[in-house]
């Protein structure tokens, strides 16, 4: 408990940095949202009162000072206060309300798939080992080494324009026969099949990794005493492979938590070339339409998120190493 306490408030204090950073980073680029907004609008013909309104409701108030205005963000942040985007004139955490859910539902779930699939191949693949499996390795190593967006439009090329077996865009059936979004099966039907050329594109470019990774581990850890002695008292087959895959998966949750960070580079191209609603399409609008509250938005959420999976990894760890559970 005392290690989990000690990693907690570690959290705490990189959440405050990444909060600072992100107040500091969009001002120290040049220019401001509100000219962005200004530029948007294409008026000329704006009122110093009407301007005064803009920088109050954005709150880019330039008679505050800076110590000020970090003061004022501090305190939206910490009640959820994530401002109102530039570009869409909505508040942000409505915004992000909207996305989070189909970023978190394809890539998330795309990449827990290829954790779970790639990991449980490696175990397999690392105890018998020249087997079948082996012939996996070089296969999804092929499919890592390309880019995302080239995977992306292969796979759209192949599946959705050659075959039609699959929608190549959108999170659902939208144009004239369009769906009402809500829980019933034709509209979750609909999301399923348009989420998996997405997530095919996920999970093939990065489970590999995962098989590379657990089969490296399990040929080390097959050679380690314990497992010399599990396998000599005549334990079943898989209560030995069991122990073996308990210790040989550490570093896989480790590198796990460290591909949570990874999922929003991937959702920017995969969910832009499939123009996918979500985080990722989302970032890209802001970045193009300079729209600073709603990028320092999704900069937090992806913080936040990166930590809490650190954390609960550490929890994982715990679990599984009683070595961590005990003082140095």
């Amino acid at each position: 408990m005392a290690t989990l306490l000690r990693r907690l408030g570690f959290y705490l204090i990189a959440a405050y940095a990444a909060i600072t950073l992100n107040f500091f980073l969009p001002r120290m680029l040049p220019g401001n949202a509100l000219q962005a907004l200004l530029a948007q609008m294409r008026s000329s013909l704006i009122t110093p009162q009407e301007l005064a309104s803009l920088s109050a409701a954005y709150g880019l108030d330039s008679k505050q000072s800076l110590f000020a205005q970090y003061m004022t963000y501090l305190g939206h942040t910490l009640s959820g206060n994530l401002g109102v985007s530039t570009s869409k004139t909505s508040p942000v955490t409505t915004i992000l309300g909207n996305d989070l859910p189909w970023t978190l539902g394809l890539i998330g779930g795309a990449t827990v798939v290829a954790f779970l699939l790639g990991t449980l191949t490696g175990i397999v693949a690392g105890w018998s080992r020249s087997g079948l499996l082996d012939a996996l390795v070089p296969a999804s190593a092929f499919f890592q080494a390309v880019p995302y967006f080239i995977l992306a439009l292969l796979l759209q090329i192949v599946i959705g324009f050659e075959f039609h077996w699959l929608p190549i865009s959108g999170g659902y059936q939208t144009g004239r026969d369009a769906l009402t979004p809500g829980w019933n099966s034709t509209f979750i039907g609909s999301v399923v099949q348009h989420g998996l050329l997405p997530a095919a594109t996920v999970v093939l470019a990065s489970i590999a990794g995962w098989i590379v990774g657990m089969r490296n581990m399990m040929i080390t850890t097959m050679d380690e005493d314990y497992v010399l002695v599990a396998a000599a008292k005549g334990l079943p087959r898989w209560r030995v492979v069991a122990v073996a895959a308990r210790n040989a998966i550490l570093p896989s949750i480790s590198n796990f938590t460290l591909s949570i960070s990874l999922v929003v580079t991937g959702a920017v191209l995969t969910e832009i070339v499939f123009s996918y609603p979500g985080m990722g399409n989302e970032m890209f609008n802001g970045i193009v339409n300079t729209d600073y509250p709603l990028m320092q938005g999704i900069l937090l959420v992806v913080t936040f998120t990166v930590l809490a999976a650190n954390f609960l990894a550490d929890i994982a760890y715990v679990l599984l190493d009683p070595r961590a559970r005990k003082e140095a």
